[in-house]
């Protein structure tokens, strides 16, 4: 007992003696794909059907997929349909049309052909008056079964005897890969591929009947195609990341009675406080508030102001925590000259 109180003291002297606390801030990224302002209409094109001279089929899909149906053809034509909705739904294009009677196939499975050559892209671009085309290179699905034995306990009218109960598990990797072709500048915009996994599961009084019970996984390959395909759409538009900053808590009266303000919201009334600590004669008082105003400032939006603020606490007070912050504050503001690009298109 006298551990633990020993061990409790330590924690809670460790955690008032911190000097900062952390803020969470959201902050907006840059899409990971640019998509230049000259591309308004685009086209979708499934081109992950292996053709016909180079299919090599899966020992256990062949097994397990249900009679007629090819889950990756049944998978692919969902993840086109994905992507088509989510690209509709940002509004970054004039039109976007899936090509479904356009044949193209892939000579590899399971792994990116080589591109397409520009001479088709443009013949379909301009056959079908396109500026780009989302190619979906490969779909794949890999399945990996394994059996157990399951020792169970089974009633009968004249009591319960033991029996074994046999246990099929079968892991699903669905993967995707997509290529985004501009003709206009004769450049790939994108080459990413996304991998998901489903399980299934069945049981039955043989190994026959427990894997019997894991056949019909066509609609879930479908639906994780699905959302692969709307994932992938979403690499073109901006999106929001949860960040955190440090800020000083300690140092004078004025520090723990902006950190009481801070924690209630009031981020303006803590930075007045931040402000008067600014030209405090101790250089390490003023190199903290210096930093503290930086934080406000970047959670305000001022970037520029937030950078100079920084700049004073590390230049002026030797404030350490500040230079990594000048590093983090200029490549945001890198990121956020993207974004403008972006957004200007």
């Amino acid at each position: 007992m006298r551990i633990l109180i020993s061990i409790l003291f330590v924690i809670i002297s460790f955690c008032s003696c911190r000097t900062t606390n952390l803020v969470y801030i959201s902050v907006l990224k840059p899409a990971p794909v640019t998509i230049p302002p000259y591309i308004k209409n685009v086209g979708v094109i499934n081109r992950s059907v292996v053709s016909d001279a180079n299919k090599a089929v899966d020992v256990v899909d062949k097994v397990f997929s249900m009679e007629g149906v090819n889950l990756d053809k049944e998978g692919s034509n969902a993840t086109i349909i994905g992507v088509t909705d989510e690209l509709f739904k940002n509004n970054r294009f004039t039109n976007v049309t899936a090509f479904n009677s356009i044949d193209l196939r892939t000579t590899v499975p399971g792994l990116y052909s080589a591109p397409l050559p520009w001479e088709t892209i443009n013949q379909i671009c301009r056959d079908n008056k396109v500026d780009a085309l989302f190619v979906l290179e490969l779909f794949d699905t890999d399945s990996k079964v394994s059996y157990a034995a399951v020792p169970i306990t089974i009633k009968t009218p004249l009591g319960n005897i033991p029996g074994i109960e046999h246990h099929a598990n079968m892991l699903t990797t669905v993967k995707t890969g997509w290529r985004i072709y501009d003709p206009a500048s004769k450049n790939i915009l994108d080459e990413y591929s996304i991998a998901r996994d489903i399980t299934f599961s069945g049981k039955g009084i043989n190994p026959v009947a427990a894997a019997g019970a894991i056949l019909d996984r066509k609609e879930a390959v479908k639906e994780v195609g699905n959302k692969a395909g709307k994932d992938y759409a979403l690499r073109i538009i901006p999106y929001w990341i949860r960040v955190s900053r440090d800020y000083y808590v300690k140092g004078t009266d004025n520090f723990k009675i902006a950190k009481r303000k801070a924690q209630t919201g009031n981020w303006n009334g803590a930075a007045e406080l931040w402000q008067r600590e600014t030209g405090n004669t101790s250089i390490k008082i003023s190199g903290r508030a210096c930093y503290n105003m930086a934080i406000i400032s970047e959670i305000n939006g001022d970037l520029d102001k937030a950078i100079e603020w920084a700049q004073k606490s590390y230049e002026n007070c030797n404030n350490r925590l500040a230079l990594n912050y000048i590093r983090i504050l200029k490549n945001r503001k890198v990121s956020d000259n993207v974004l403008k690009d972006q957004q200007s298109e």
